[in-house]
């Protein structure tokens, strides 16, 4: 008697451990996948008004997800036109992404933007660019430096027009040359 009962609590045990153990794998199976649904290669994106390309990026590789937001996990490279063709600005980084929610698209790593017209090399962690309103900003370091006159400019956070013709530091220090003052 006793041992019909054993048996009977341990293949109950069984019987219930074996339901339990089904029902967590249906659970595992039901997983929603958040993978990337589109991966593409050899990456570009121009933007143009009026038909005057304004800006180029090229990539390696680029991934979308389901909320439609883009991973560019390779260099990034960013070309930004004047009205007649010619490229005035260039960025390069790390990495980027482009986040659909607030429609900016936001470059990291060792980012390194160079203006050939004026000489101005300017380096940071991040930078993001609203296609929208044609405005980069960053909330972190940055330093400018300018090869023709040496001048340096060391600030955090920043605000320029998209092809950096005009930028507005917001705390800022830096070393500059005056001439003409006694």
């Amino acid at each position: 008697m006793v041992f019909r009962k054993a048996i009977s609590v341990l293949l109950t045990f069984g019987i219930t451990l074996t339901i339990v153990s089904c029902e967590k794998e249906e659970k595992k199976l039901g997983a929603a996948y958040e993978g990337p649904v589109e991966e593409v290669s050899n990456v570009q994106i121009r933007y143009s008004e009026q038909g005057l390309q304004k800006v180029q990026m090229i990539t390696p590789r680029s991934l979308t997800y389901s909320n439609q937001n883009k991973v560019f996990p390779d260099t990034v490279n960013i070309n930004f036109f004047d009205p007649t063709g010619s490229i005035i600005t260039r960025l390069r980084a790390d990495s980027g992404h482009f986040d659909h929610a607030s429609n900016v698209y936001i470059v990291k790593g060792h980012v390194r933007v160079i203006k050939s017209e004026s000489q101005e090399t300017l380096t940071t962690t991040e930078l993001s660019w609203n296609p929208v309103t044609k405005k980069v900003f960053t909330d972190k370091a940055l330093t400018v430096r300018n090869t023709r006159t040496s001048e340096i400019t060391n600030a955090i956070g920043m605000d320029a027009e998209q092809d950096f013709t005009r930028i507005k530091f917001r705390k800022a220090t830096g070393i500059y040359k005056f001439s003409g003052v006694p």
